[in-house]
């Protein structure tokens, strides 16, 4: 069950770097290894391919060092999609991360 919250995490990652720069699979692999993912290149293209044939995502080839690099970046489609998760991100760590706090003005005013 944790690998699939987890995977989810990693989808709204790749959409929101995507929505700042063009990102490709290496670099994205990189980027969420430095926010203490663990991924291999077999988790992280299947996402970009099915970002993609959901419309969230288009991509483009670029020759790079006489290698063939593919470049994503987020759609109108995608960047509707995060900015409807946005809000929900914001209320689940909310009531997740401060959920104690909120315990604890509950219990003072006695509800």
């Amino acid at each position: 069950m944790f690998r699939e919250f987890y995977l989810g995490f990693i989808k709204i990652h790749i959409l929101y770097h995507a929505s700042k720069e063009s990102i490709y699979g290496s670099a994205i692999i990189e980027e969420l290894n430095s926010h203490g993912y663990d991924l291999s290149p077999g988790t992280v293209y299947p996402y970009l391919h099915r970002l993609e044939e959901k419309g969230y995502l288009k991509s483009e080839e670029e020759v790079v060092e006489g290698k063939v690099r593919r470049y994503y970046t987020i759609t109108d489609k995608g960047k509707e999609l995060l900015e409807d998760i946005k809000p929900r991100i914001k209320e689940l760590v909310e009531e997740v991360l401060y959920e104690k706090r909120e315990k604890m003005k509950t219990d003072e005013h006695g509800k």
